[in-house]
């Protein structure tokens, strides 16, 4: 099944889906120090000393012929999924992010040729991107180390020692006896969750990331056995910096790895079940860097980790330790959410898209009760988007 996100949110922007498939873009970024997130061709009579700023969310003119069903967004490069099961990137093309073989950066999207037949893709921090196709089998290509190369990034496979990128996408050949039905990328580590309900791991173990028990690397998949040993058919994995997420097919969440944005507020190097949302069941979770969400089945969003920029939706920026619900959208149901380092998108059961963090990235500029606010620190919608893309279907997670 096709796992559509019809939205993804950048450090400095936004990634839409309109009801019709189209692609938008908002935010800002400065093509001469290589941001080029925003989709559209650089203007090169412009100042470089400038960064570009598209305020309300606006058509990617080069996409206006595809109908798109998922984007997915790292501060750096961006991926996007076409009905047709095409990927198209663009972004910084450092460590083959991008998935092209001249490894080189990209303003507008342009079609990973080597990829067809795409169900879902994924982005991480660590200038690493991720996709499965329709025979449930996972590609990996980006940064292939860390700086101390014998530390691996997640890919699922070895390097020669020589390169420090897979600029590509390379079947994950360890996990080819499993079917992939999702994925999610962190610094350095990768999840993979298969229609079995088994959940794999592979990568940098900073803070536990891996749910191993221990520190220890992983260049393969490895099965996370504490999560074996509880019974449960898992049926979504969701990844930060150095936090990890899983989530059964009874709605029951899982977290581990670093303490800010695992649920649990204390590191943890083995699974432990999220204690706040015990009898909230959850159809949908999502992790930015150091922050998370859930929707639940009610269809009420929590927030919890790093409110920096009022990321959290909660009115101020304090950090959250544990899943907190977003009073500001009571009386909306919520299908599915994403969050980053700065700011949060929703898309509610009416097709309207709501945001809250850094106003800058949020689509929200015109609007004269925050035009003047950095952050925007309760849920408001965005005008531009309302019933944009309507549910179900989005991110069906079961």
């Amino acid at each position: 099944m096709r796992r559509e996100a019809p939205l993804s949110a950048g450090d400095s922007f936004s990634l839409f889906v309109d009801e019709g498939g189209r692609l938008l873009t908002c935010g800002s970024e400065n093509p001469v120090d290589g941001e080029l997130v925003l989709g559209h061709a650089v203007d090169p009579d412009a100042d470089p000393d400038d960064d570009r700023v598209i305020g309300p969310p606006t058509l990617v003119p080069s996409m206006q012929d595809r109908r798109i069903v998922s984007v997915a967004a790292s501060a750096w490069h961006c991926l996007a999924l076409s009905s047709e099961g095409e990927v198209y990137s663009w972004g910084q093309g450092d460590f083959g992010s991008l998935g092209h073989a001249d490894g080189r950066a990209r303003a507008v999207p342009s079609r990973i040729e080597s990829l067809s037949h795409v169900e879902s893709i994924a982005v991480g921090p660590f200038r690493t991107s991720a996709a499965l196709d329709e025979d449930g089998r996972l590609f990996t290509w980006g940064r292939a180390a860390h700086d101390d190369k014998s530390i691996p990034s997640g890919l699922g496979y070895a390097l020669d020692s020589h390169w420090n990128s897979q600029l590509t996408p390379k079947c994950v050949d360890a996990l080819s006896e499993d079917r992939v039905v999702g994925v999610a990328l962190g610094f350095g580590f990768t999840l993979a969750v298969t229609d079995a309900g088994a959940v794999f791991s592979f990568g940098y173990s900073q803070h536990g990331a891996l749910g191993h028990g221990s520190f220890e690397a992983e260049v393969l998949p490895r099965r996370i056995e504490a999560l074996a040993l509880t019974g449960r058919r898992f049926v979504a994995v969701a990844a930060g910096v150095s936090h990890t997420l899983a989530l059964t097919a009874e709605g029951e969440l899982y977290g581990w790895g670093g303490r800010e944005s695992n649920g649990h507020g204390r590191d943890e190097s083995t699974p432990q079940r999220v204690t706040a949302l015990i009898g909230q069941p959850v159809k949908h979770v999502h992790s930015g860097d150091y922050s998370s969400c859930a929707v639940t089945e009610k269809g009420e969003l929590y927030t919890w980790g790093r409110g920096d920029f009022g990321q959290l939706g909660h009115g101020d920026d304090s950090a959250q330790q544990a899943p907190k619900r977003v009073e500001g959208l009571d009386g909306v149901k919520v299908a599915a959410a994403a969050v980053c380092f700065t700011h949060a998108l929703v898309a509610d059961e009416d097709g309207v898209m709501w945001a809250f963090g850094m106003r800058s990235a949020l689509g929200l500029d015109g609007d004269p009760d925050i035009t003047s606010q950095e952050r925007v620190l309760y849920p408001t919608p965005i005008p531009i988007l309302r019933r944009a893309r309507k549910s179900p279907g989005v991110l069906p997670f079961r």
